[in-house]
């Protein structure tokens, strides 16, 4: 699902992963709030049917830490996550 744009006030994301058909666009802007603006991902999982979002940083941003990179998006998967939930990855566009 690759080029689906998202709009969110001044901010734009492009939907990288869509896990099991996880992402519900009002569901998120409802969610989402300024504290996400910084981070390059955004990462959304589903958890007793609850949205629950996290940031992530490209490894190239200079506030990425190791907790909050992209290259660990994996690890954070099988770590915190409930096995097999839903989830979606969105992607800041840079202007």
């Amino acid at each position: 699902m690759k080029n689906h744009v998202i709009q969110v006030e001044n901010r734009e994301y492009e939907l990288e992963r869509n896990y099991r058909d996880a992402f519900r666009e009002d569901e998120f802007k409802e969610k989402v709030t300024d504290y996400f603006d910084d981070f390059d991902y955004i990462f959304g999982d589903y958890s007793c049917d609850a949205l629950r979002l996290k940031g992530f940083y490209d490894k190239n941003n200079k506030n990425v830490k190791k907790i909050n990179s992209i290259e660990r998006l994996e690890d954070y998967i099988k770590d915190y996550c409930s096995y097999e939930c839903r989830y979606f990855l969105l992607k800041k566009i840079k202007k």
